[in-house]
C-alpha cells in the first residue's frame, strides 16, 4: 500500500529514516595520537640519559651528543649495567686486582647479544660510564679495565653540561 506523500513529507520521511546518530570510537583515535606522540618524541633526535638521584654527575663543557649505548652506572653505593645492580662498591673495592668478576660477566653477557641491525653494530662494542663525580680514582680505574677485559672498546663519561656565562 502506497500512500502519495508530497515531496515535503518525502524529505521528512527520509531525514527521519537518516537521522541515526554517529557512533564515533574514541579509544581508536586516543590509541592512533598516543602512538603519533610516541613517534614524534621518539624522532625528534634529542637523546638524553636518565641520571638517578644517586648519582651526580661532574660538569663539562663537552659540545658533542651523547650516543646510545650500554651504560655503567656508578653510584656511591652500587653498580648498576643498564639499571640492574651487579655489584656494590665496597665489593668492587674490596676485590684484589683491578678486576671486578660481576661487572665482567654482565659486561660479557651484554657483549654477546646479536646485533640486530648493521648501522647499530659500530657502538655494540661502545660503553657510557656514568659515574658520581665523587667515586675515587681507583674504582673508576677498576671499571674502566673491567669494560676493556669484556672488549669494549669505545669508553664514554657521562656528563653535565655546564652553563656558559
Amino acid at each position: 500500500m502506497t500512500t502519495n506523500l508530497t515531496p515535503i513529507q518525502k524529505r521528512a520521511e527520509r531525514k527521519a529514516r537518516n537521522n541515526t546518530g554517529l557512533d564515533m570510537n574514541l579509544v581508536a583515535l586516543i590509541d592512533i595520537f598516543t602512538i603519533l606522540i610516541f613517534f614524534l618524541m621518539s624522532s625528534t633526535g634529542i637523546e638524553v640519559l636518565t641520571a638517578s638521584k644517586a648519582v651526580k654527575l661532574p660538569e663539562s663543557t663537552a659540545e658533542q651528543l651523547p650516543r646510545e649505548m650500554l651504560v655503567v652506572t656508578v653510584s656511591g653505593t652500587d653498580i648498576l649495567v643498564d639499571g640492574r645492580r651487579v655489584a656494590s662498591v665496597d665489593e668492587a673495592l674490596g676485590t684484589q686486582g683491578d678486576l671486578i668478576a660481576p661487572l665482567k660477566a654482565e659486561l660479557d653477557l651484554q657483549a654477546s647479544r646479536q646485533v640486530i641491525r648493521k648501522e647499530n653494530e659500530a657502538s655494540s662494542k661502545a660503553l657510557t660510564i656514568m659515574g658520581d663525580k665523587d667515586i675515587p680514582y681507583r674504582l673508576l680505574r677498576k671499571v674502566m679495565y673491567t669494560a676493556a677485559r669484556a672488549n669494549f672498546s669505545d669508553v664514554s663519561f657521562a656528563v653535565t653540561q655546564k652553563v656558559k656565562t
